[in-house]
């Protein structure tokens, strides 16, 4: 099965399509784990990519779209998640699981309110000496501060600043959104309810693809 995930940031794209990938029993491509493997590495497209980046300029989609590319050759079933984010994108991928005769199965987009994701990100901590992850609301740390694994000083990232969550979302209701009708044109949208544990999006998830 071929399946890829769409929504907002902190909407839980990545945790679940995880979820779905070890389910199926298929490969969980994750497009910022690609690019950064790709940079990594210093593959060819790893380095045009870098290229683009140290002249602070955004990769363009010929570059991601061929990484992906790269990666889903000789796969027969995948998880795609955090790609296409554009329409070009979009079409760009249509076309090339259609060189790999391999057409999608499903879109699934997870439907999650901006308020909660605001209290999702803006909350979310990390530890500087581990990476641990913790949320103010829903996964504390015991100490106020501190790393419950290696007492680790918790920060947050730039990203999670509500201003920054702010622009973000706004970033992907004029560029990403719009995928969500590409999708829906050609009958293979799925929207899910993205609130409530891990769990019970699962299920939703699997009941929208008939699983």
């Amino acid at each position: 099965m071929r399946v890829l995930f769409l929504g907002a940031p902190g909407a839980g794209k990545g945790t679940q399509a995880a979820l779905l990938a070890r389910r199926l029993g298929v490969p969980h491509l994750s497009t910022g784990d690609l690019f950064r493997q790709a940079v990594r590495e210093g593959t060819p497209l790893g380095r045009e990519a870098q290229a683009y980046m140290d002249r602070g300029e955004l990769v363009p989609d010929a570059v991601v779209v061929g990484m992906v590319r790269e990666r889903l050759q000789g796969e027969t079933g995948f998880v795609l998640d955090g790609f296409p984010r554009t329409l070009p994108q979009a079409r760009a991928l249509e076309e090339e699981l259609a060189v790999l005769a391999a057409p999608l199965d499903a879109a699934v987009l997870l439907e999650v309110p901006e308020e909660l994701i605001l209290r999702r990100l803006t909350a979310r901590r990390l530890c500087r000496s581990c990476g641990a992850v913790y949320h103010l609301e829903f996964h504390p740390p015991r100490i106020p501060g501190r790393c419950d694994r290696c007492g680790g000083e918790l920060y947050q990232r730039d990203d999670d600043r509500e201003e920054t969550v702010r622009r973000r979302l706004e970033v992907y209701r004029q560029e990403t959104a719009p995928v969500a009708q590409f999708y829906r044109d050609r009958g293979l949208l799925r929207q899910v309810d993205g609130t409530g544990s891990e769990e019970e999006v699962s299920h939703r998830v699997a009941s929208a693809l008939g699983r």
